[in-house]
């Protein structure tokens, strides 16, 4: 049996922060770590593999994602690094971390409900305005400015803004 040595972990670790860090292109405030986009980092002898989900099937950010990955890992000293895109199971909006929930509200997103939100219960879905706090609000269209958002507005005050779609 195979066991990681305190250097072998303190290395991977190190992998995970610097992967950790890469933005995501289209919502530039979260990392692929507050997306729950990062999955795993192994480490093969002086190797580096990083799995990635993505949010959907066909995301156009995916490749910028991995190259971006590759870029700071090689940065950071990791040679010929591998990243690796897991489809199952299937990313799911519960894998986005609450640090990140915080930081798409600071930035005007809606952040996505919990698999336990009302939605799931019977159907019907409040979102709450990141501007002004309030539940009255109204779905415009399910597109929004990327696939992964719809388009809502408030209706206390009027204002529009993009509520990240639960997957």
């Amino acid at each position: 049996m195979v066991t990681m040595t305190d250097d072998d972990a303190a290395l991977r670790q190190r992998a995970w922060e610097v992967a950790a860090s890469v933005v995501d292109p289209e919502i530039p405030v979260l990392s692929i770590a507050d997306l729950g986009v990062l999955r795993d980092v192994v480490l093969d002898g002086d190797h580096v593999e990083v799995a990635i989900t993505p949010t959907y099937s066909g995301c156009p950010a995916m490749n910028m994602i991995a190259l971006e990955i590759e870029v700071a890992l090689e940065r950071a000293g990791f040679h010929h690094p591998k990243v690796r895109t897991v489809l199952s199971p299937a990313w799911t909006t519960d894998w986005m971390t609450e640090d990140g929930r915080r930081k798409l509200r600071a930035y005007g997103i809606a952040p996505p409900q919990a698999a336990s939100s009302r939605r799931a219960l019977f159907g019907a879905q409040a979102v709450a305005c990141p501007q002004c706090g309030s539940d009255k609000t109204e779905l415009l269209s399910e597109f929004g400015s990327t696939s992964c958002k719809a388009l809502w507005r408030c209706k206390a005050c009027r204002e529009p803004f993009d509520y990240f779609k639960c997957h």
